[in-house]
């Protein structure tokens, strides 16, 4: 009872004492609006706020205009994104597919070729063009993030001294359709280059985005269907690395000239870059391992680890940038020469990977899906065209792997099941055409055909594997009854 009193008296004390200092500071003057101090972030109108709610349409324009407040519509857009991403994973799954071919649809449906074609008002209010560079900077933190992990995956030592057959392999796979994809740049470069874009920048990208494998997806395949532990599994997971570290160094290349707009203007960068390698590899590794190695002998990484992790992660995506090579290497990088003790990337990974995958990389598929716009495609000499590099992206990586893996040893199936899977794109393809367009050297039209590539090269490689399965039970069975 006395607790009870104390607390009634407390509130009215309270409330009164408000009361008193509202009431006399209502009497203090209201200074001019041009005088109120301008804020740097963008906020709600004060004005409409401080109006009396006594109507239901004042009561409506209130909360319409707090929904169009930047922090309120991202936080909208993240909901849907998620939620979307979400269902048309579930569904794939059903389908037999990976996740992450239904967050790639899913971007697609939330872009302007399906909801801004269907529902356009909804789609303007939901991602207005204002609304767009905050998604990609987040989706970029994602990215980044995301880079690190597979960074952290890769074991250089393991690729450069128990692999030669997987080197092998791994090199063919990305010169045959990197040739390829400067051939067909050759023949695309008058109609489908940007303006203002050499042949050189074009067709080096162009290549380079065919010679692409998906190591994240392509390992998540073979841990889902057993073939972790079987030696064409292990050979595909040391191709598809070899093949992620080539294709990144070849892309910072790339970027270099891309950005200077010649070799000679790009020699300059491409020394920067190489320097910057070898001091991630050669002294910041050691230095790095040298801090870790008492402090990982505990039950598990302390602070001073992770944040060590976290700032070599940030500092290397900076240098990276200011290289002009881009941070997403410089985040892969940083991975690449973490310490490969157990303990720690299951920790750092615990730290990183959740709400990198299931919040921020779900960001970057509706994103993409922003600015995939496949009415672009409406002509049949544009959908001509998508044939074509589907053809070529396809046999080039197909053809490079399974030729290649025969030539090793491998039996037949080995080595079609390795051209199957070598076929993957999937993320890595999509981060690497984001890049593609920021600088300009893909038009949307180029995107667009370069997306469905992507989305249909991951698809296909389940179904694949499957007949790859069926043809050869069927022989097996086939022996057995002879």
């Amino acid at each position: 009872m006395r607790n009870a009193i104390l607390y009634i008296v407390t509130i009215a004390a309270f409330i009164a004492g408000l009361w008193i200092i509202i009431g006399r500071g209502n009497s203090l003057p209201v200074k001019p609006a041009q005088e109120q101090t301008k804020t740097l972030l963008p906020s709600k109108d004060i004005s409409k706020v401080a109006v009396p709610l006594n109507s239901i349409a004042q009561a409506r324009e209130q909360f319409m205009e707090n929904m169009k407040h930047p922090l309120s519509l991202l936080l909208l857009q993240i909901l849907l994104i998620i939620v979307v991403s979400r269902v048309f994973s579930f569904i794939l799954i059903l389908l037999g597919q990976q996740s992450v071919v239904g967050e790639i649809i899913a971007g697609i449906v939330l872009g302007p070729s399906l909801m801004g074609l269907l529902f356009p008002d909804f789609f303007h209010f939901i991602f207005p063009v204002e609304s767009l560079p905050t998604l990609q900077f987040l989706s970029q933190i994602g990215l980044a993030f995301f880079m690190f992990i597979i960074g952290m995956d890769l074991d250089i030592d393991e690729i450069r001294n128990n692999a030669s057959d997987a080197l092998f392999v791994s090199y063919s796979s990305i010169v045959l359709p990197f040739f390829l994809g400067v051939f067909l740049a050759y023949n695309m470069y008058d109609k489908f280059a940007p303006a203002g874009i050499g042949f050189l920048p074009f067709s080096l990208f162009l290549g380079i985005s065919v010679s692409i494998t998906a190591f994240p997806v392509l390992a998540r395949i073979l841990q889902e269907r057993g073939m972790t532990k079987t030696p064409i599994g292990s050979l595909a997971i040391m191709c598809a690395a070899s093949n992620d570290v080539m294709a990144w160094c070849i892309l910072a290349v790339v970027i270099a000239i891309a950005k200077a707009g010649a070799i000679a203007s790009a020699l300059f960068t491409i020394i920067l870059a190489i320097l910057f390698v070898l001091l991630m590899v050669y002294l910041v590794r050691p230095l790095i391992q040298k801090i870790c190695a008492e402090r990982l002998k505990k039950d598990s990484p302390d602070k001073v680890v992770v944040a060590l992790a976290f700032f070599t992660l940030l500092a290397s995506a900076y240098i990276a940038e200011l290289i002009g090579i881009h941070a997403l290497f410089g985040s892969f990088l940083a991975g690449v020469i973490m310490p490969h003790n157990m303990m720690f990337k299951k920790k750092i990974t615990e730290k990183i990977e959740d709400v990198s995958i299931m919040v921020l990389l779900p960001i970057f598929f509706a994103f993409t899906g922003l600015r995939t716009q496949i009415g672009l495609l409406s002509e049949n000499a544009a959908w001509k065209a998508f044939g074509w590099v589907l053809l070529t992206a396809v046999a080039g990586k197909f053809l490079g792997s399974a030729i290649s893996a025969k030539i090793v040893g491998q039996k037949w199936r080995n080595s079609v099941t390795l051209g199957v899977l070598m076929n993957t794109r999937g993320l890595m393809e999509l981060i690497v055409l984001n890049i593609g367009y920021d600088l300009g050297i893909l038009s949307p039209q180029m995107f667009a055909m370069m997306v469905l590539m992507a989305i249909a090269t991951t698809f296909m490689t389940g179904p694949w594997l499957n007949l790859i399965d069926w043809i050869s039970k069927r022989r097996i069975n086939t022996v057995k009854a002879v």
